[in-house]
């Protein structure tokens, strides 16, 4: 590897919240956005580390991966892995909240007529990281909405201190979630916008990571 690679670390899939040792809440995240960027980076030349929750997807060729489960253990695998990153691409949807109590032992559904349970927030795992950045450090959020996708995602960039989100639609027949095909448009920081389309999820990891080279400068462009 040359002293002057890119490193790279992104977040994939959906993370899980346990209620008991077999019982979760979650969200249809599939990881193929993450998983896509992490392949068009190592093709760039990166070093990638992939941070990925459960996932029905190969481990791409070429990166360093570490599986986690809940919100928690990607915090703590991220926080391990920030400080020798060049850029932090942040696509994983972690589940926003959590059960605030665990059973350790399987709830019964006859145990209970009805079931009413208190939830915790998860730590922002974006808010964190990028409140602790680097000058010299790039952190890329994600933000997959409903609707006012841009207002949301604008939002979330400045909220967070974050240089680029990726917005994109879920829900509707356009892609995001499961799909192989996604639409996504690119805010900045400096209120650049970059309309990227629709398109499979794996060219837009290459545009993605193609424009983000161009902003680490040349020393991350074909691998040098």
């Amino acid at each position: 590897m040359k002293e002057n690679t890119v490193r790279c670390l992104i977040t994939a899939g959906a993370t899980r919240e346990f209620f008991d040792p077999v019982r979760y809440i979650s969200n249809p995240s599939s990881g193929k956005m993450g998983y896509a960027i992490a392949e068009a980076a190592v093709a760039q030349g990166w070093s990638v580390d992939l941070v990925s929750g459960p996932v029905a997807l190969a481990v791409p060729d070429g990166v360093c991966f570490y599986p986690v489960v809940t919100g928690e253990e990607m915090l703590r695998q991220v926080e391990e892995l920030f400080d020798h990153c060049d850029i932090l691409i942040k696509s994983a949807a972690v589940c926003d909240f959590r059960p605030k109590d665990y059973g350790v032992q399987k709830m019964k559904k006859t145990s209970v007529e009805r079931l009413v349970v208190e939830f915790e927030p998860v730590v922002d795992i974006l808010k964190t990281m990028a409140a602790r950045k680097r000058s010299d450090q790039v952190v890329i959020g994600f933000a997959a909405e409903t609707n006012a996708v841009e207002h949301y995602a604008r939002k979330k960039l400045e909220t967070k201190n974050l240089d680029w989100i990726v917005a994109n639609q879920v829900g509707g027949s356009d892609g995001g979630f499961g799909s192989d095909m996604n639409s996504v448009v690119l805010l900045g920081k400096g209120e650049e916008r970059i309309d990227l389309g629709r398109d499979t999820k794996k060219r837009l990891a290459v545009l993605l990571v193609e424009h983000f080279a161009k902003q680490l400068g040349p020393g991350s462009i074909d691998g040098c």
